[in-house]
């Protein structure tokens, strides 16, 4: 059965008079410049708690920037970190300040807390989360990039590096390739082209593949109705269920729906009516939300899921500026000596490029036994189960379990074409 499949890829590029984002290929023909740069063994944390509150912040602020009223969204928090971390390595004096305070740890503990995490991803058979980093550098003698630049991101972020002439012709493709093959084809591409600026390109791609614990029969999937923020009403074909977990708060109701192995879980929100998905969201922190998950009550929950697709791209330098990180993207004011130096001018970040994809619908499952049994427990243990269906607009995530940190965070507001 074709499983659920979401994919994500976060780039982000250094420039002269620019930086941009992207990644590259199974027959890459750029010059391979891991040669030299052996990672260095780096002891991972044990107890991966002291971030979560932090990165569940992070995941919210950058969720809610990113949202317009009305629209659909979908952003991989986790995907945007690494790319941003791999890029604070090379930033020096208040611009590193800057990036550190958005992102609410100093790049020492970015560092470490973001290889360890990495390392303590499970992988199974029926659901994987696979995180990929690579360095793109032009072979333009106007750059000289810094030695420990490269070793601190070999280092931690495992990342691949390539030297390239940064054409639209073959380096464009390279990167495309790349991020093809990294997010097992989910995004194409990512880049039309290279600006004559561009010196770097550092890159995150996120995969994400999961089957559902339980499957979905055909008499659980029926002809629906979803409501739009705008109040249209859509035919939607939608799912139904009975799941064991029950989560709300004071403004919202919601579920955790697992994927097989129970190291995943597909989480929804559904704010009260008359609240907007991004005025739910505002009200929300990291703290509330890790708790919320943690907090779940063990209990019967009617769920009704759309089947639906997504996909979305954005440039975020706007966001992160108005986040906090306006030096970074400021041509005079930028620091990334740590990075490197340009013949041709200062070094800072032109644009952040970010794109994803979605689907959930019933092919996401394998088994059924599971199913069965919630409908047994259910008619043998007569109650009154809560219920949360899914037709007007919600909040949904994608969340490790093993820590509570959700990689991916959209919202549907709309079903329409």
């Amino acid at each position: 059965m074709k499983k659920t499949i979401l994919m994500l890829v976060s780039l982000l590029l250094l420039l002269t008079i620019g930086f941009n984002l992207a990644g590259c290929s199974m027959d890459v023909q750029a010059a391979d410049l891991m040669e030299g740069v052996t990672p260095n063994k780096i002891t991972a944390l044990d107890d991966l708690s002291s971030g979560r509150d932090k990165l569940g912040d992070f995941a919210l602020k950058l969720f809610l920037a990113s949202s317009q009223e009305g629209k659909n969204t979908l952003i991989s928090p986790l995907s945007v970190l690494y790319a941003l971390a791999m890029t604070a390595n090379g930033a020096n004096g208040q611009t590193r300040e800057q990036i550190e305070t958005t992102l609410d740890m100093s790049v020492e503990e970015l560092n470490l807390y973001l290889y360890s995490y990495l390392r303590s991803l499970p992988i199974g058979e029926k659901y994987t989360l696979s995180l990929a980093n690579s360095l793109w550098i032009t072979d333009d003698t106007r750059l000289s990039v810094e030695k420990s630049f490269l070793q601190t991101n070999a280092d931690y972020y495992g990342a691949s590096m390539y030297k390239a002439p940064f054409d639209d012709t073959q380096t464009v493709k390279d990167i495309n390739n790349w991020v093809k093959k990294e997010t097992n084809g989910a995004i194409q591409s990512i880049l039309d082209e290279i600006p004559d600026e561009a010196i770097m390109y550092l890159i995150n791609a996120i995969a994400f593949e999961a089957e559902w614990k339980n499957s979905y029969e055909k008499d659980q999937i029926k002809a629906g109705t979803f409501t739009s923020y705008d109040g249209s009403s859509q035919s939607v074909e939608m799912m139904y269920s009975t799941e064991g977990k029950y989560i709300q708060d004071n403004n919202a109701t919601g579920f955790i729906k697992y994927y097989s192995g129970g190291k995943y879980a597909f989480v929804a929100l559904l704010p009260e009516e008359g609240l907007s998905v991004s005025e739910y969201v505002k009200a929300l922190d990291g703290a509330s939300l890790i708790a919320m998950l943690s907090n779940a009550q063990n209990t019967d929950v009617e769920i009704a899921i759309p089947k639906f697709t997504t996909e979305y791209e954005t440039e975020m330098s706007d966001i992160l500026i108005n986040m906090g990180m306006q030096d970074a993207f400021d041509p005079d004011r930028a620091d990334f000596t740590r990075l490197g130096h340009s013949t041709d001018g200062n070094i800072y970040i032109n644009r952040v490029i970010h794109k994803t994809e979605l689907e959930v619908g019933e092919k996401g499952t394998t088994a059924g036994a599971a199913t069965v049994v919630e409908m047994v427990n259910k008619m043998s243990l007569p109650h009154v189960s809560e219920q949360v269906y899914l037709n007007r607009p919600f909040v949904y995530m994608l969340v490790d379990c093993e820590n509570n940190i959700p990689f991916f965070i959209g919202e549907v507001n709309t079903l329409a074409d």
